[in-house]
């Protein structure tokens, strides 16, 4: 086990995450998904085959999981017609289970999800005119306990495997009827591969759903470099964005091993304030986390980090907050933007969103300085996807109800 899954961490409980890269299966197969070339190769050795049919097969394998999204062998033509029952007995290609999925009036869709083990989190998909953004979850739960939001409410129940990660990326593609297209003649020799991505509609994803992609990191980077590997899903680092509440010690990594956009939860400059609604900031302070930003591998004003400020009735939003928050960004000459969201309630909420005429004002502060502040409009409210709203409906309705959607569901399918 690395030591960052070790590392102790701010919150209600000090996890321990169990050391896999796969969730076992009760039926005793192992499941394909989120595990690169070398991996699958080792396991069909281990299974029985020799070095170099276990390296080809894996190569025809990767590319039929992640080039055209079949989730069985027998789909995979270029194998011999013996060999996919072969595979079909000890390997099965998953998905997250669809426990419950939801449209928003505005396009936002939003999918309840299970694991293998029966634990559920939540994704959410958000199209626009020019893209189509996928909110990806890193962990079962979260453990940041930021008050703002109601995914904070949770209890971290596990990390992400890089399967169930990246399989909500597979989700998204099925979902939306898109694969990428691909050579499947796959030689026996590495080549360069091919890929066309024309038209799609899921175009970025941002690693902003429940849980703290820091925390997770070696799950998150594993599944991000399938999503970005050529021969895999082939989405440019330029499109994906990794947010943090500020876990300092792992963003030189981040920057260094996974290479994407930057986006800090930052919601306050004031200590006071922000060690109340970030508690993470009585662990690492604004300045530690504004001299990591700094040092961010990749950061310039063509890559610029993202601040992410949620806007709070009477507790962030003053003028004076925009103009320290100005202050800040040019002290540590950060290349920058900032992303205002109006504050999206949830019941027992501990704070109202600012009014529209004080986000306004805060916004143009920000603008006059020379620094982009677009307010955010807020997506998917009507079916809790917004912004700080994701918590899984297995804390809202019973796993007795969930389970009967789900057989319903499996009823329609035939």
């Amino acid at each position: 086990m690395s030591n960052t899954a070790l590392m102790p961490i701010p919150g209600q409980i000090d996890p321990v995450p169990v050391a896999r890269d796969i969730t076992p299966r009760a039926d005793g197969r192992v499941d394909l998904l989120g595990l690169p070339k070398n991996r699958i190769s080792e396991l069909f050795a281990e299974a029985g085959l020799d070095a170099r049919q276990a390296k080809l097969r894996a190569k025809q394998v990767f590319h039929w999981l992640y080039h055209r999204g079949v989730t069985e062998f027998e789909a995979m033509t270029d194998i011999a017609k013996t060999m996919r029952p072969w595979l079909a007995e000890r390997f099965v290609i998953g998905r997250p289970e669809i426990i419950e999925a939801q449209h928003s009036t505005d396009g936002t869709r939003k999918w309840l999800l299970r694991t293998a083990d029966g634990h559920d989190f939540e994704m959410v998909f958000i199209p626009d005119a020019d893209r189509g953004t996928l909110c990806v979850s890193s962990q079962v739960g979260c453990t940041l306990n930021c008050r703002f939001c109601h995914t904070g409410t949770m209890r971290l129940v596990r990390n992400l495997t890089p399967g169930e990660i990246v399989g909500q990326v597979m989700l998204a593609r099925d979902a939306l009827g898109e694969w990428p297209k691909g050579r499947m003649d796959v030689p026996e020799e590495e080549t360069v591969a091919e890929y066309t991505a024309d038209g799609r509609l899921l175009t970025n994803i941002v690693m902003m759903g429940m849980g703290e992609p820091l925390y997770n990191f070696d799950n998150v980077r594993d599944a991000l470099q399938l999503v970005m590997d050529g021969d895999g899903l082939g989405l440019s680092r330029r499109r994906i964005t990794l947010s943090t509440s500020g876990v300092v010690p792992m963003m030189a990594r981040a920057g260094e091993e996974i290479g994407v956009n930057l986006a800090v939860s930052l919601h306050a400059v004031s200590k006071e304030v922000r060690d109340e609604i970030v508690p993470i900031n009585r662990k690492y302070g604004i300045e530690e986390l504004l001299e990591a930003c700094a040092a961010y591998p990749g950061a310039s004003n063509a890559r610029r980090i993202t601040f992410e400020y949620v806007m709070l009735k009477d507790k962030n939003d003053s003028d004076e907050d925009a103009r320290e928050l100005v202050r800040l960004i040019k002290h540590f000459k950060l290349p920058a933007k900032v992303n205002l969201i109006p504050f999206n309630p949830w019941p027992g909420a501990p704070y109202e969103c600012s009014t529209p005429e004080r986000i306004r004002r805060f916004s143009e502060i920000v603008f006059e300085a020379g620094i982009s502040a677009p307010v955010r409009t807020p997506r998917g409210r009507d079916i809790d996807a917004a912004c700080g709203q994701l918590k899984t409906a297995a804390e809202k309705k019973s796993r007795a109800e969930l389970d009967r959607l789900a057989e319903e569901k499996q009823a329609a399918l035939g």
